[in-house]
């Protein structure tokens, strides 16, 4: 077994264990993950590890959106897995390549450990990108809450985001009901 896979089996147990609720549905996942997947390959099909980050302000009212150009939609900022200590660094270098934000700081929610369990995960599909040779798949998404001041200087990553923008935390009940719902709870 991998390392990644441990790191991965290791999380997903104590998310079951400690997060999951009745609104999760992580049997892709399991399955995939029972199969050998290698789940933090990209190329690999049905699905694959991603991480994003959530990103609100110190009063949890307001919500920093991407513009994906490749999608044409507004959500969290987030990628595909790349190597990294914990779960919780990738989705931190991802908002931080897509935003410019510095100085993220986890929110609240994830407690003090040493490696905070996501919020959520979650499964969703991505359509076929047949220009770039990609095949429709699943995202098994890893996601983190960060807070960041609104004022902060950001830089959107002109390849990949067309825009940022501030919204009410409401708006996060339409892309990530699930986080919105944990969040809810704490605050």
């Amino acid at each position: 077994m991998t390392a990644f896979a441990r790191m991965l089996e290791g999380t997903v147990a104590r998310y079951r264990a400690t997060v999951a609720d009745g609104t999760d549905d992580l049997a892709l996942l399991l399955e995939r993950m029972a199969a050998g997947d290698a789940l933090d390959d990209r190329r690999t099909v049905p699905g694959h590890v991603t991480t994003s980050a959530v990103i609100v302000d110190p009063a949890v009212s307001q919500t920093l959106f991407i513009h994906h150009r490749a999608a044409g939609r507004w959500f969290q900022p987030g990628g595909h897995w790349e190597p990294a200590p914990r779960f919780v660094d990738s989705a931190r270098r991802e908002a931080e390549e897509e935003t410019g934000a510095a100085g993220l700081g986890l929110h609240p929610w994830h407690g003090t450990v040493e490696d905070p369990l996501p919020i959520d995960i979650d499964s969703h599909d991505i359509p076929a990108r047949p220009a770039r040779g990609e095949p429709a798949h699943v995202h098994f998404d890893m996601r983190f809450v960060f807070v960041l001041e609104p004022g902060a200087v950001l830089s959107a990553q002109d390849a990949e985001v067309s825009g940022l923008a501030w919204r009410p935390i409401a708006d996060l009940a339409r892309v990530c009901p699930r986080v919105h719902a944990r969040l809810r709870s704490r605050w």
